[in-house]
C-alpha cells in the first residue's frame, strides 16, 4: 500500500478516498478557467471526493511553433491564485525551466513535472527542493521501473511527497498504450500512482501541427486503472472541448465527469 502523501487538508494514498486531479489543459482566459473550477468543485462536493485543480500556465512542448502556448508564468499564476483563493482547493501546474520554480512554489499545492522532462535531473532537484509536493509523470518512453531512478532524484533532495503518474506508453508512431502492470510496478517505489486517462488517449503529433486523441476511450480506461488500484485519477476537461486550444481531441466534456466520477467512485469502494 502506497504511503500517504499530505496535501493541505488533502491525503493521497495508504487507503484514502480516490482523489480527482482534473482541469483544462492550460489556461486560455479568467472566465473560462474559473467555469471549469467551479464545475469540478460542485461535482467533487457531491460525491464528497477529494479534488486537485490542474491548469498549465505554459505549454512548452507544443507539437507547433505556431500552436496556444497559454498566458506564461506571470498570468498564469495570477489566474490560479483567484482560483485557489475563490474555492479554496489545492492547485496544481507544471514547471519547464528551473527559473520559473520560485514563483510557482509560492502559488501551487503541488508542482508538476511534465513527462518529457522526467529524466532532466536538474529540473527534478530543484523542483524537489521547494518543498512542494511533486507530481511527476512517467515520460512516454520510460519502463514502470525506471521510475524508481526518478523517485531517488526527488528523494535526494530530501522530499518525500511525491505522485507518479502514468500516462500510457509509445506503441509505433503517433500512439500510446497502457501496460497496467505498471500500476503496481511504480507502487513498489512505496509512492501514490495517479492515472492520467486523457493523455493515454492522446495520439502525440497525430493531427500534423498539433496532437489528436481519442477521448471515447478515457472513461474506460479510467474505470479499469481504478479497479486496479490507482490512488487517483488526472483528467483534462473543457466545456467544449472541441474548441479548446490545447489537447481538445483528448479532453473529456465537463458535463460528462459527475457521472464518470460517480461510477470511479463505485469502483474504488468495491475494491478497498
Amino acid at each position: 500500500m502506497a504511503k500517504p502523501v499530505n496535501i493541505g487538508n488533502l491525503t493521497v494514498g495508504q487507503g484514502s478516498s480516490l482523489v480527482l486531479i482534473s482541469g483544462p489543459c492550460v489556461i486560455e482566459d479568467y472566465e473560462t478557467t474559473r467555469e471549469i473550477a467551479a464545475h469540478l468543485k460542485d461535482a467533487t462536493d457531491k460525491l464528497e471526493m477529494p479534488f486537485i485543480f490542474k491548469a498549465s500556465f505554459d505549454k512548452a512542448n507544443r507539437t507547433s511553433i505556431t500552436a496556444f502556448r497559454g498566458p506564461g508564468l506571470t498570468e498564469g499564476l495570477r489566474v490560479l491564485k483567484e482560483i485557489k483563493k475563490e474555492f479554496g482547493i489545492p492547485i496544481l501546474s507544471d514547471v519547464h525551466r528551473i527559473c520559473e520554480i520560485p514563483a510557482a512554489a509560492r502559488v501551487l499545492d503541488i508542482i508538476q513535472i511534465p513527462a518529457f522532462l522526467c529524466r532532466q535531473t536538474d529540473v527534478i532537484v530543484q523542483v524537489a527542493k521547494s518543498g512542494r509536493p511533486v507530481n511527476i509523470k512517467k515520460g512516454q518512453f520510460m519502463a514502470p521501473w525506471d521510475m524508481a531512478n526518478v523517485v531517488e532524484k526527488i528523494t535526494s533532495a530530501g522530499n518525500r511527497r511525491i505522485l507518479i503518474t502514468e500516462r500510457g506508453t509509445m506503441f509505433g508512431y503517433n500512439n500510446l498504450v497502457v501496460d497496467f502492470r505498471g500500476f503496481m510496478i511504480m507502487r513498489q517505489t512505496g509512492y501514490p500512482v495517479i492515472f492520467d486517462a486523457t493523455h493515454s488517449v492522446q495520439l502525440p503529433g497525430g493531427a500534423g501541427k498539433s496532437s489528436g486523441g481519442q477521448r471515447d476511450y478515457a472513461p474506460m480506461l479510467a474505470r479499469a486503472a481504478v479497479a486496479a488500484g490507482v490512488d487517483g485519477v488526472f483528467m483534462e476537461v473543457h466545456t467544449n472541448p472541441e474548441q479548446a486550444l490545447c489537447d481538445g481531441p483528448n479532453s473529456l466534456k465537463l458535463d460528462t465527469i459527475y457521472n464518470l466520477l460517480s461510477r470511479l467512485k463505485t469502483i474504488h469502494q468495491t475494491i478497498s
